[in-house]
């Protein structure tokens, strides 16, 4: 992604660095955790987006790490970007995230970003100015800020400096780039084909027929609701969006009557005068809140009941129906976390109340993130989960719902059974401990937070816990059947003489639909220790088959991929022994497995990698 974005001579940045995990005090919570958990999960994508894609610049978090602003932290901007990781491109802050004029100066930052107008009083613009002519701080340290900044201009072909000259030029070859063409467009409905996931298809109730639907009743406030038309990093802002409704009303075309209901009541947002940026710095504590978005004065309550009232009467009438709704971007925010994964609006009710009238009704959900599910999903035959997908999305969850594509998505997150089952509410990390009078006025830290979890975050945690989730990571159906062969691993050498492990397995598509699985390789020790997950997702690869068609899926491991993190020797260790390749189609659905031998030194029970 890093290496198609800056083929058009502009620099990605990758952000935020790092474990910005939380919007709940984002700006003065401080992050703890160990360094094992630190190396093995919160680094390793900052560091691949460095080392192999190059990355031109990084933005740095709001939150502060071991007591250090994550915008003026030595440790993680000085030490480990530009000291381990050799990072010699463009740091630039998150808006708003810089504290202190010395640190952010002192610091590998190059580049202070905030959302107010008042772009001299910035702590990097007069005031260090100021500080350097008193010679507070060292002139060198805005010497080497500018160097990285200008070799980022280079990089782009902003500018060009000639060779044994100070004369700077524009560069004349710097692509011209181009936006919202048919190209584009096209790449943007693939991509929203491929996303959407089939989670429950109990009896095969999916694809619908075209030719069979002659009337369809659409529910759900998000199945008109536009998601891309607002600003914000937490929304985009689209040249035009197709809803879901207009999606099938747009594939279905004149021969079939489609019919709406809004189903649940959606308050209006709030207004305010101030604009995004500054409004997401305010921390919203939740006082007062809304927390579901539930009708609140009896004029609200009315008109919830009565839409929920017309769309029972609705579903009364027809034998096709489906349910879109989820999250929005009242729930799905920059600035605030959510407090629950229960549904907002009263929608569990609702479809709990609809699948009585009508037990075939198909519910999709379009969210950001996990929902609760636990009221309805056993009832329901039928789920589908989309993301917030752009301009198409629309588009694309029709031509699932419909057959016209195969769905492929899988998540990449596991959905819980209810909060309570997660790591950090078993843990009770989620809210995180609030600093005294005393800590707060002389860090300026209100909120600190505690990864107690460790390595066990997600599905390592459920997993080596054994605790049940309404649908595990990497889950995704299809109208199709796959079938895993014989999962053959070896170790080879390669050409520098470094081992590896190659790992092969064929994949047919045994059923009559062409279609695309991700096959997922999973990597643990055949008897894992206390410290160590069950098995950590080492690999996965995207394959298209047609009806009855087999393909060998290669993968290629590395040492480094059989190592943990050594917190007493600072390097990745591996023990030798035992270990299990997995592979299937989720955590959950292994399909085949190998088991081998670490090939270690002989002259020693560990390698160094």
């Amino acid at each position: 992604m890093i290496e198609g974005i800056e083929s058009a001579d502009v620099g990605a940045c990758v952000k935020h660095f790092a474990l910005n995990s939380q919007e709940t005090q984002r700006l003065w919570v401080n992050v703890e955790l160990d360094e094992r958990t630190l190396r093995e999960l919160y680094l390793p994508a900052f560091e691949a987006a460095v080392k192999r894609a190059k990355v031109k610049s990084v933005m740095g978090a709001y939150n502060l790490f071991r007591g250090e602003h994550c915008c003026q932290s030595k440790a993680l901007l000085g030490d480990i970007l530009r000291g381990e990781w050799g990072y010699d491109g463009m740091v630039v802050s998150d808006w708003g995230a810089v504290h202190d004029t010395k640190a952010a100066a002192e610091s590998a930052l190059d580049v202070e970003m905030s959302v107010t107008n008042d772009f001299d009083d910035y702590f990097m613009a007069n005031p260090l100015l100021r500080a350097v002519r008193e010679q507070e701080i060292d002139e060198a340290c805005i010497d080497e800020k500018v160097r990285n900044i200008l070799r980022f201009m280079i990089r782009v072909k902003m500018i060009t400096i000639e060779e044994n000259s100070s004369l700077v030029t524009v560069n004349a070859k710097r692509s011209k780039g181009s936006y919202n063409t048919p190209e584009h467009r096209e790449a943007v409905l693939e991509a929203a084909r491929e996303s959407v996931v089939l989670l429950k298809n109990d009896g095969g109730l999916l694809p619908l027929s075209e030719k069979h639907v002659k009337k369809l009743l659409v529910i759900g406030e998000n199945a008109s609701r536009l998601h891309a038309n607002g600003g914000g990093s937490a929304e985009i802002k689209a040249l035009y969006e197709i809803s879901p409704l207009m999606g099938l009303k747009k594939m279905l075309g004149g021969n079939c009557d489609v019919a709406y209901s809004q189903g649940y009541y959606v308050p209006k947002k709030q207004e305010t005068d101030k604009n995004w940026q500054e409004d997401s710095l305010e921390q919203k504590d939740g006082a007062g809140r809304n927390e579901l978005g539930l009708p609140v004065t009896d004029a609200q309550k009315q008109e919830a009941a009565r839409l929920q009232e017309e769309a029972l009467l609705l579903a009364r009438q027809y034998e096709h129906i489906i349910f879109v709704g989820g999250l929005n971007h009242d729930f799905d925010v920059e600035g605030q976390d959510r407090t629950t994964l229960e549904l907002p609006y009263g929608q569990d009710a609702l479809i709990a109340k609809l699948l009585v009238v009508n037990p075939n009704m198909i519910v999709v959900m379009q969210a950001g993130n996990p929902v609760e599910m636990g009221k309805w999903v056993n009832t329901a035959r039928a789920v589908v989960w989309t993301g917030y997908c752009g301009m198409e999305g629309g588009t694309a969850l029709a031509e699932v719902l419909f057959g016209k594509v195969n769905p492929s998505g899988k998540l990449a997150e596991t959905i819980p059974q209810t909060l309570e089952m997660t790591p950090v509410s078993v843990l009770g990390s989620h809210v995180g401990n609030p600093s005294s009078e005393q800590e707060q006025r002389k860090t300026g830290v209100r909120l600190q937070q505690t990864y107690t979890e460790g390595v066990f975050v997600g599905y390592r945690y459920y997993e080596k816990y054994q605790v049940p989730v309404q649908f595990c990571f990497g889950h995704g159906l299809s109208y199709t059947q796959f079938t895993y062969g014989v999962v053959c691993a070896k170790w080879e050498c390669d050409a520098a003489g470094d081992k590896r492990l190659t790992v092969t397995v064929p994949v047919t598509n045994t059923g009559a639909a062409a279609g695309k699985e991700t096959v997922q390789l999973y990597l643990g020790e055949q008897q894992a220790s206390a410290e160590n997950p069950v098995k950590e997702l080492k690999g996965f690869e995207k394959i298209f088959l047609e009806a009855g068609e087999t393909k060998m899926v290669l993968f290629c491991l590395t040492l480094r991929d059989f190592c943990h993190y050594d917190i007493a020797q600072r390097d990745w260790i591996v023990t030798k022994g035992v270990w299990t390749v997995s592979v299937g189609s989720s955590v959950e659905d292994i399909r085949g497995e190998a088991v081998i031998k670490l090939p270690a030194d002989s002259h020693s029970e560990q390698i160094v990698c």
